[in-house]
């Protein structure tokens, strides 16, 4: 069995005063109704009604067009972790997630003799690992955090602060933490991740938490860790299906009081606590539909990182499996 990962909102109205939508007819050079008709000839009058008719037209399709693609499509970014492929090289993952269809990529599981973000990384691997991957043209846009939990707070910010260098100089727009799993461990967490969120804040990187167990189980751990933590840059990359492997809650009830603070989604489907989540998307519990709507309610944009994938026995039967979930979430988007 795999065990999950081992190691707000904008809302833009439509509703506007009648003054703001369409232009009054002074502002178009009509002036008075009453004066101005008087004093127009025939041809005049027609001319200027004329342009005042189009002119309220066009605004007015505009706006409707505007509504429609607010309200319409949802198109957030699909993207695919390495996981699926660790039992191959990663240069097989990234060929792997190219041949998927997918245009991004994200650092989640350590791979044989990658480094990636760590702080054993040196320059001149981070400049070659970002060639590897933009080769492929994929985008890289986040990577897993590693520290121990039972070192000392000093240790893991000055650890954590190399990797933050690292994750910049990769250009990185986010990096991930799976949270801890002891009680006796949570004070010091919570100080770890408060420095790391203003370092990370500095160089225009989000430091997020993704659902693990212990303490960021579900919502209410989540919000806990949110709280201690107390820092703007410290949201969440929501994981319905480790709520479900987890905890056995239902992922959307347990997303309603975080929402808002939700600013990515790793994707995974799972059966039943601690059921297999390496699979195939639909043949678990997680109720995908119903998670996006919440999530599209408050203004999410993305991205969704595919994690959970069948591992297959050869790579290319795993690609396959990773292009019927991208193929799955997509099917899923356009019906909300």
């Amino acid at each position: 069995m795999n065990r999950p990962t081992p190691d707000r909102s904008q809302e833009r109205s439509l509703r506007s005063s009648a003054s703001s939508q369409f232009p009054s007819w002074e502002g178009l050079g009509v002036g008075s109704w009453s004066q101005r008709t008087r004093s127009m000839n025939r041809r005049s009058f027609l001319r200027t009604a004329t342009v005042a008719t189009t002119a309220l037209t066009g605004l007015s399709l505009k706006r409707a067009f505007g509504a429609e693609d607010a309200a319409g499509k949802t198109n957030w970014p699909i993207g695919c972790f390495n996981r699926a492929w660790t039992n191959w090289s990663y240069d097989d993952a990234l060929d792997g997630i190219k041949a998927a269809g997918y245009k991004l990529t994200g650092l989640l599981s350590g791979q044989r003799t990658e480094a990636f973000a760590s702080s054993a990384a040196t320059p001149e691997y981070l400049d070659s690992l970002k060639k590897r991957i933009a080769q492929r043209g994929l985008a890289v846009n986040m990577t897993a955090i590693r520290f121990k939990p039972d070192a000392p707070l000093t240790d893991n910010i000055a650890d954590l602060r190399k990797q933050i260098e690292n994750a910049a100089r990769l250009e990185l727009k986010f990096m991930l933490t799976f949270g801890v799993d002891q009680p006796a461990h949570y004070e010091n967490f919570y100080r770890l991740m408060a420095d790391a969120a203003a370092q990370t804040e500095k160089r225009g990187i989000q430091l997020v938490l993704k659902p693990h167990g212990g303490g960021s189980g579900a919502s209410e751990e989540i919000l806990r860790c949110l709280e201690k933590v107390g820092h703007a840059n410290f949201k969440i990359w929501y994981d319905a299906g480790n709520i479900i492997y987890y905890t056995g809650k239902d992922p959307v009830a347990e997303l309603e009081p975080i929402a808002k603070h939700v600013t990515g989604f790793c994707a995974k489907d799972c059966p039943e606590p601690k059921g297999e989540v390496m699979s195939q998307f639909g043949t678990g519990k997680v109720d995908f539909k119903a998670v996006f709507a919440k999530l599209k309610s408050v203004g999410f944009n993305g991205p969704i990182m595919v994690e959970g994938v069948k591992v297959g026995a050869t790579a290319e039967e795993t690609t396959a499996n990773a292009r019927a979930n991208r193929e799955f979430l997509e099917k899923v988007l356009s019906s909300i």
